[in-house]
């Protein structure tokens, strides 16, 4: 049976065989191409969670792109330090550094006697959230007695998970505002704005409502509403933020940059257990203490 199309005649021998070998090589390159296509979306899939670490990371920088800001009062470190003399939880006064000026890391060898806690904490972060739910009554007990400080830094890596308002770093400037103006209300202000936490992917509190929030929480200085509506300290918080994902870290033994939130260093070893049972986290504080005190 003639299997060409009617009308068409047979071709020479000599044809025949130039147009199987172009069409075998045709089929070749178009198999080549499919290998290499196959091979770059394999190297995608291996990559893609260091990807999305590193957009994470170039939104940060570019959401915090603005011209260096003045420090607040009581925040040399980046963070607020709080300690206790068995009855009241102060904040360690400092000054308020020049815009540019490097920080001035808190000096925990001058801590021998205490369980000494950092955090780094997004007030968008529901791991962040989580934790304080779970340990911010205890540790505020515990720094009230003297037996341990509280470093808290608030930070803004979650500004593109706020239906474009950047409540990350709104939320954190009114942190900031506080303990500028008022550091004494910064606990009670800290745990009202965890207590209060938007969801992700909503525009979370308007600055009008921050400011009624720190008011009913016992900041009632007079300065506080006004910095947290003109937005007084977000420069500032972008480049502490900068500054926390870049390292290093003062006062850790473990890590060198914060990777995510919370982090939580204890006597400079970051805690790595649950965020939802404080057995956990007070025996971790705990086992930190007593090797401190082996040394």
């Amino acid at each position: 049976m003639n299997s060409n199309l009617p009308g068409k005649g047979t071709p020479p021998k000599k044809d025949r065989r130039d147009a199987a070998r172009e069409s075998a090589r045709l089929m070749r390159e178009a198999q080549q191409k499919k290998d290499k296509r196959n091979k770059l979306f394999l190297r995608g899939g291996i990559g893609a969670g260091l990807v999305a670490i590193a957009v994470v990371v170039a939104l940060v920088i570019v959401n915090s792109n603005g011209p260096a800001a003045a420090g607040p009062l009581n925040m040399a470190s980046d963070g607020v330090l709080l300690t206790g003399d068995g009855t009241t939880l102060t904040a360690v006064p400092t000054v308020a550094l020049a815009a540019d000026a490097a920080p001035i890391a808190t000096d925990q060898t001058k801590l021998t006697s205490t369980a000494n806690i950092v955090v780094y904490a997004d007030y968008l972060c529901p791991y962040c959230g989580q934790f304080e739910a779970t340990n911010g009554t205890a540790i505020n007990s515990w720094v009230t007695a003297g037996n341990a400080t509280l470093e808290f830094h608030p930070i803004s890596i979650l500004d593109a998970n706020s239906a474009g308002t950047k409540y990350s770093t709104r939320a954190a400037n009114a942190a900031v505002c506080v303990a500028n103006s008022q550091p004494a209300a910064f606990p009670a202000v800290n745990a009202a704005l965890f207590a209060k936490q938007p969801a992700e992917s909503t525009a979370g509190l308007t600055d009008q409502e921050l400011a009624s929030l720190v008011t009913t929480a016992g900041a009632t200085d007079a300065g506080i509403a006004k910095c947290i509506t003109d937005g007084t300290f977000k420069s500032w918080v972008g480049n502490a933020t900068k500054r926390a994902l870049a390292g290093p870290l003062p006062n850790s033994t473990t890590l060198t940059k914060v990777a995510g939130t919370p982090t939580v260093l204890v006597n400079g070893v970051a805690y790595t257990g649950s965020l939802t049972d404080a057995t956990v986290f007070s025996t971790f504080v705990q086992d930190q203490v007593t090797a401190a005190a082996k040394k």
